[in-house]
């Protein structure tokens, strides 16, 4: 194994094998190396349909040997730490290995113990999540027959921020085909003050959870497990003139104890973890106060470490984590690594925080929320005429989309570094 290469990239997901490929198809002879220890690189995407019984789990999975790149220099090993003074990584066995430029795309990692309780509700299945196992959350979904199905999210960020709510419309689509909607609560509570942040999904939406009947909670961040009973208790966080009261036997049976903490039991528990990035990214120097990769939002360079870049879900950039939005940050990464080689400036600044949340919201429909830093709802040009409709109004042809055609450009065009 060498001790040096020109580009090295820590993370094999998305963002690492994009960044490679689309390295080498512009040229051929980089020495280019991925520090990767997984054996399988997942579509994550589908998990969704995964958890709803509507995709088979192991078409998300591929041997990461398939996915990586021809020409690449796989270093399957962990990385454990960073010296940007001296240009090198440190691993787990290989030695130190230095670089010219380096791209941290480690994805980030699940952190179920920021939620008391959490760790031993997923262990004993009181909980399930699709972040974790889909599989499992299709069962429970097929399994339950009455009472609250509560479906949550923490207050860090995490990997598509629209997946909570996702399942939880399939989950009510499910209860309603199977005659259970009467004896169903389907809640949805969220740290958030809306259900999504742009205006034109956020309309639609509320239709989706008044044609259901969903219970929405806003403000609702969560706080403690109590497994034994199943209870969640949340923090109220809303402001005191917004704040919500609970009246004695509602029918969820949710209880107030003082201003803000609210208990809601549940007989189904659904929950995507608390999220953040790996520890041997936390604890180097390349981070912002908040934990994440400190780097710039439009050339995704890092703000001390010029020959440094970061992407995905790694890096602190205030939009939704997707990989719609690593597609969009890809080119304009390459760009600038291509420019300091040529000793030219990195000014390619062009990201405009571009993600995407593919809204499923009942089986056989969807609606695509595409947005900036803003929060502006810009559509693809190239969909809106394939579709001949605006993406954000439910619609079959966007299930098809998600089921039949996104994870086909991802194998097929993402991931060998054609420009979709």
């Amino acid at each position: 194994m060498k001790s040096h290469y020109q580009v090295l990239i820590v993370g094999g997901g998305t963002a690492g094998i994009m960044t490679a490929a689309q390295l080498l198809a512009k040229k051929k002879k980089l020495d280019i190396a991925i520090i990767e220890p997984s054996e399988t690189h997942y579509y994550q995407p589908a998990w969704t349909l995964v958890g709803a019984g509507a995709y088979d789990f192991k078409k998300t999975a591929k041997p990461m040997a398939d996915v990586m790149p021809s020409g690449v220099d796989w270093v399957k090993d962990k990385a454990t730490g960073f010296n940007p003074e001296q240009n090198s990584v440190s691993a787990e066995t290989s030695r130190d290995i230095t670089y010219d430029y380096l791209v941290v795309a480690p994805g980030l990692v699940m952190e179920p113990s920021l939620i008391k309780g959490l760790p031993e509700a997923l262990e004993k299945g009181v909980a399930c999540s699709n972040y974790i196992n889909p599989e499992y959350t299709w069962e429970v979904i097929r399994n339950f027959k009455k009472g609250n199905a509560l479906f949550t999210q923490p207050t860090t960020p995490i990997k598509c921020g629209g997946a909570p709510q996702k399942i939880a419309y399939l989950a009510a689509d499910h209860f309603r085909k199977q005659g259970l909607k009467n004896s169903t609560n389907v809640i949805f509570a969220t740290p958030g003050s809306v259900i999504f942040g742009v205006k034109e999904i956020r309309d639609t939406l509320t239709k989706v959870i008044d044609r259901y009947g969903i219970h929405f909670k806003p403000f609702y961040s969560p706080k403690e497990i109590d497994v034994e009973n199943r209870i969640l208790h949340f923090n109220h966080t809303a402001p005191e003139e917004n704040r919500c009261i609970i009246n004695e036997d509602n029918e969820l049976g949710e209880q107030m104890v003082g201003d803000v903490d609210i208990s809601v039991p549940f007989d189904m528990l659904h929950l995507a973890p608390p999220q953040a990035a790996p520890k041997f990214v936390r604890d180097s120097v390349l981070v912002n106060d908040a934990g994440w990769l400190d780097v710039d939002h439009h050339s995704m360079q890092h703000n001390k470490y010029p020959n440094i870049f970061g992407m995905g879900d790694v890096a602190a950039l205030p939009t939704a984590k997707t990989g719609a939005a690593v597609r969009k940050q890809v080119p304009v990464v390459v760009d600038n690594i291509q420019k300091l080689m040529s000793l030219a400036t990195a000014d390619n600044t062009s990201y405009n925080g571009y993600s995407s949340c593919p809204l499923v919201t009942g089986y056989g429909k969807m609606t695509l929320a595409e947005f900036d830093y803003k929060n502006n709802f810009i559509p693809d040009p190239k969909l809106k005429r394939m579709l001949v409709f605006n993406s954000d109004k439910e619609h079959w042809r966007l299930w098809m989309l998600k089921k039949y055609g996104l994870p086909h450009l991802y194998w097929n065009k993402m991931l060998k570094g054609k420009n979709v």
